[in-house]
């Protein structure tokens, strides 16, 4: 597995709902969970795929209707991987003194 270059706030709500799903999910549904467009999630999921961090299968099922759906699932590393950056992701966000934690006060 590699270390990914960069961690966006998009990257750790794709890692979000993986981690929060503990299986393989539909990569709609990790749109609509993660509330990224496609344009965004599907790169994201391509690159966690090419880092190692996430395994990709396709839909196997000849009886269901429509086009075939892709499904997405953390690997023993990624998931460990992902728990980290998402625990440092919000560590970060709720420093006092940034923005972020500025504006949760606020709100």
């Amino acid at each position: 597995m590699e270390p990914l270059s960069r961690i966006t706030p998009a990257t750790i709500d794709v890692l979000s709902v993986l981690d929060a799903s503990g299986e393989a999910v539909w990569g709609m549904l990790v749109i609509k969970s993660s509330g990224r467009p496609a344009g965004s999630v599907y790169p994201i999921l391509e690159r966690l795929e090419r880092a190692g961090w996430v395994t990709s299968t396709w839909e196997d099922n000849p009886t269901r209707v429509g086009p075939r759906r892709r499904f997405y699932e953390l690997t023993s590393d990624g998931a460990a991987a992902a728990k980290t950056a998402i625990g440092e992701f919000a560590r970060k966000q709720a420093r006092p003194g940034t923005i972020a934690a500025a504006t949760a006060v606020v709100a």
